[in-house]
């Protein structure tokens, strides 16, 4: 009984590892991404449609959307936790005195999830305008830069993105 003990003791642990190490969103996670998202479709619909849209109509660009959005949460909160646990043992005392003796681990990473989120729809929702502006100026332009391919408003918008937030 020890030996199989031994023996399946390193194989628990390593499905245990792989399981955390690539965790699923939330149904908090899905439902945030939602609110995102209608945030985003709301503030240029034409422009959602383009940039998360695959299918020809792009009628799938919500679901897309959410589905996009939802692993960004994910790993916004993976962050968040990550910067939480380095403030905290950085400056115990100062810690304390942000975020509270209750739940203050808990409270740091929503807040700052929750920021990182608002920021990056933002700079998404900034970047899409653009593209869109960039678009409609200049197609040919905007073709020779970004490519005719479907997904030319998304490489736009990415790089927009990246842009903005390095």
């Amino acid at each position: 009984m020890r030996k199989l003990i031994f023996v399946l003791a390193p194989a628990l642990l390593a499905i245990t590892a792989s399981a955390v190490a690539g965790t699923s969103p939330t149904p908090a996670d899905k439902a945030a991404a939602a609110k995102q998202c209608s945030t985003e479709r709301t503030a240029n619909p034409a422009a959602f449609k383009l940039l998360y849209g695959t299918n020809a109509n792009k009628s799938n660009a919500f679901g897309k959307c959410v589905s996009t959005l939802a692993q960004k949460n994910e790993q916004d909160r993976s962050n968040a936790a990550a910067q939480c646990r380095a403030a905290r043992s950085a400056d115990a005392a100062a810690f304390t005195a942000k975020w509270g003796h209750n739940n203050a681990f808990g409270k740091c990473v929503s807040a700052t999830a929750k920021a990182a989120a608002a920021a990056r729809v933002q700079a998404t929702i900034n970047a899409a305008k653009a593209c869109s502006t960039e678009r409609k100026a200049d197609a040919a332009t905007f073709n020779q830069k970004y490519g005719t391919s479907a997904n030319a408003f998304g490489k736009c918008v990415s790089a927009k993105v990246k842009h903005s937030t390095s």
